[in-house]
């Protein structure tokens, strides 16, 4: 890994200043997910105003390591029993949601300027990386897919925690948080055993292994009743610090306005996915009687750790809402390209251009 320079560094240190400074606002406005929303929106408008920005490369993993210690101490064994009698509901919002991002997948083509099968891959909500690496696999244009992916996570991370907590009254069920008490002495034990975690998911080339891993080493410690530690609130804002700094670096301003058939296309797609994701949601909550909130944010068209955070600050029900986005972004790696070849079918069958 190189050394970063000297200039780099301080204007890394400048942006997290920005970030910091800005979530703070935000807290004090009292605005929902406020650390990360308000770095991000700080960070991206010094950006957008034509100053250098750039976050520290492990800034946005150090965030997934300390989010993915909390997910993890939240299935315990009746949430599990719960989460699997949820599974048809999981996989049927998973297939919705993809529908849903085909169906958008229309507007973005026409708006960008783009072809149909690149737009589809833009479009469908399962999650940037797997979703460039995907259309990387399929000789799609990487940066497009890149940049409406980006934009549609951070238009959903601005949009959709306000209007939960306006409009969403969380209620207290089995997919509820239940706090760990923080044992300060075990939690650096618990963090070592986390991150160990995320090396061996990574060794085995897992995306987001520094989410997964410590997931899956929290989970296994919450199952045999040894947590050893809570994760203090404070560590939660910090992460969502870190994951604002790198979110808003990415608003570059150059390449917003060189692409601004993809960014206005990003915008409109997004009011449409999101709509219809809405109603997955709703649908699916109804039928099969689980918590509407959590619904929303399971098959909400953003990314898995945004939306994760989301849960957890708000407590709407963080293992569901988990859940909802594994199962999606299972079925999206299995069945993705199979799904485009049935939607490309359709489309001849109407006579779509393409």
């Amino acid at each position: 890994m190189p050394v970063p320079s000297a200039r780099l560094v301080a204007i890394q240190a400048r942006t997290l200043a920005v970030a910091i400074a800005g979530g703070y606002v935000a807290h004090l406005l009292h605005v929902p997910l406020a650390w990360m929303i308000g770095a991000m929106v700080a960070v991206a408008a010094v950006a957008f105003a034509g100053r250098e920005v750039a976050a520290a490369t492990l800034a946005r993993p150090v965030a997934m390591l300390v989010l993915g210690t909390g997910l993890g101490q939240t299935y315990t064994p009746p949430v599990l029993r719960a989460l699997a009698g949820s599974l048809p509901a999981l996989i049927l919002a998973g297939v919705g949601s993809i529908l849903a991002g085909a169906a958008a997948s229309r507007m973005t083509a026409r708006i960008a300027r783009i072809d149909t099968k690149t737009a589809y891959y833009a479009s469908v909500p399962g999650g940037i990386i797997l979703m460039v690496m995907l259309a990387a696999r399929a000789g799609l244009s990487v940066p497009t897919v890149t940049l409406i992916q980006t934009l549609r996570m951070v238009l959903v991370v601005l949009t959709f925690p306000p209007l939960l907590v306006a409009f969403v009254e969380p209620g207290v069920d089995v997919f509820s948080l239940v706090p760990v008490p923080v044992a300060w002495p075990m939690l650096p034990l618990l963090f070592v055993a986390t991150t160990l975690g995320a090396f061996v998911l990574r060794r085995f080339g897992i995306a987001n292994a520094w989410m997964f891993g410590p997931v899956c080493v929290s989970l296994v410690l919450a199952l045999l009743e040894r947590p050893l530690s809570g994760v203090p609130g404070v560590l939660i804002d910090a992460a969502q610090v870190l994951m604002g700094w790198s979110l808003g670096t990415r608003m570059n301003r150059d390449i917003i306005l060189r692409s601004r058939h993809l960014a206005v296309a990003s915008v409109a797609a997004t009011g449409l996915l999101a709509l219809l994701c809405l109603l997955v949601a709703v649908a699916v909550a109804f039928a099969f009687g689980l918590p509407v909130a959590a619904a929303i944010l399971g098959t909400a068209p953003g990314g898995l750790p945004e939306m994760a955070i989301t849960a957890k600050v708000l407590n709407l029900g963080v293992p569901l809402v988990l859940g909802f986005h594994l199962v999606r972004i299972f079925l999206c790696n299995l069945f993705v390209e199979q799904l485009y070849r049935l939607y490309a079918w359709v489309e001849r069958k109407l006579g779509l251009p393409t």
